[in-house]
């Protein structure tokens, strides 16, 4: 990032009580780039390293303009709240590396080879192609504005797979998101689908 000025930057809660959403006026990385651990945060996130060496923070993640940070449980968000978002402010104006190039390709492979991109026969995957549609057309948005994403894993006999980021992992209330608002959705529009688990990243 180059360096910039008049950085607007404001929170927002997120139905996770662990989890902030921190809001700027400038784009820090369009797409989307967990970090959970500090190995991978080494690797490809500078910012997100130096979000993590604070002993508060427990993940980050980026999402076009905002960054949702998970503290650490031993923390209240009133004695850390200002102090990040005064760190976070001061890195954007520095116009520091958010996520460095070639992130995204190497997710995409490394999801591959864990096996998210699973081939499926041409039945299985008309229902694999419905599910995505309606987890990118009615769930993405509204996860996304709490802080968070739901990632399609796998279809297996009834059962879909999701991954759930950001804000949502964790979350109390993602299970019961999970349960009474996306598996109804999805059994409802695909009959197909019984039941939908989460799996941690």
């Amino acid at each position: 990032m180059e360096k910039t000025s008049q950085v607007l930057l404001y929170t927002e809660q997120t139905p996770n009580p662990e989890t902030l959403k921190y809001v700027t006026n400038k784009m820090l990385h369009p797409g989307r780039a967990e970090f959970r651990d500090t190995a991978l945060a080494e690797e490809w996130s500078p910012f997100a390293r130096e979000l993590m060496a604070l002993p508060y923070v427990k993940s980050v993640y980026f999402s076009n303009n905002f960054v949702a940070v998970t503290k650490e449980p031993n923390y209240e968000w009133p004695d850390i709240m200002l102090k990040l978002k005064e760190f976070i402010k001061k890195y954007i104006e520095d116009g520091g590396t958010v996520v460095k190039e070639g992130f995204d390709a190497a997710m995409r492979q490394l999801e591959e080879e864990k096996g998210y991109g699973y081939q499926y026969d041409e039945k299985t995957g008309e229902i694999v192609r419905k599910i995505k549609e309606i987890l990118d057309k009615y769930v993405k948005p509204a996860v996304q504005n709490d802080g968070g994403n739901i990632e399609f894993k796998s279809y297996d006999n009834g059962v879909v797979t999701v991954l759930m980021q950001g804000a949502c992992s964790g979350c109390p209330s993602s299970t019961m998101t999970l349960k009474g608002s996306i598996e109804t959705m999805l059994s409802r529009m695909v009959p197909e689908v019984k039941e939908v688990i989460a799996e941690a990243v």
